[in-house]
């Protein structure tokens, strides 16, 4: 499994009903998408409620394997998208853990955590505790997805999770809280 995301930064004065619009006409279009597992439509708002500093448009992607995220990337969708909102960087993690429940489509606030990994850190170990804490977001502090990953160029890893109530998270170097406007949610996952 390949997660993503891409994050389109907007001026401060950025009408965000736009987005929320946008949302609402093509979030549903992908809800059916081949290859993926879930698309959390995120948008931030600046000054808003989690204190985020800038206006964001920033969907995040779970997928099945490489071929739904190359189809995505190479498809009309993402053409009309960067048509409209420019040309993005597109991070991608490996998934060590995905564990969505049922609810998923009832997320109101998201949260995505970007930590470094230590030069000669145990991958091992990080990966089985990282993985623990995906299942215990869910299983144990509400969470109704938690999704666990890294990518190895820059050695990050990124703890991604939906709630299904508001959620008073900071944002801050490491943190980002999203506004939920959609999920698309096509082919369930098992729970780990």
């Amino acid at each position: 499994m390949i997660a993503m995301q891409y994050s389109f930064t907007l001026p401060a004065d950025y009408d965000m009903a736009i987005i929320d619009r946008r949302i609402a006409e093509k979030g549903p279009l992908l809800d059916d998408l081949p290859n993926l597992a879930m698309k959390a439509y995120l948008t931030a708002r600046k000054g808003g409620e989690n204190g985020s500093t800038e206006n964001l448009y920033a969907p995040f992607y779970v997928w099945h394997n490489a071929s739904g995220l190359n189809d995505f990337l190479c498809g009309e969708g993402f053409v009309g998208l960067t048509q409209s909102f420019g040309w993005p960087g597109v991070r991608t993690w490996f998934v060590w853990q995905a564990h969505l429940t049922a609810s998923v489509q009832d997320a109101v606030i998201a949260t995505r955590e970007l930590r470094a990994i230590d030069p000669h850190a145990s991958l091992a170990e990080i990966r089985s505790r990282e993985s623990e804490e995906a299942v215990l977001d869910v299983e144990r502090h509400g969470a109704l997805a938690s999704v666990s990953a890294f990518e190895p160029l820059t050695w990050t890893r990124v703890r991604f999770r939906l709630w299904g109530e508001k959620q008073r998270v900071k944002c801050t170097g490491s943190i980002q809280a999203y506004e939920v406007g959609h999920i698309s949610f096509p082919t369930p996952l098992e729970l780990k």
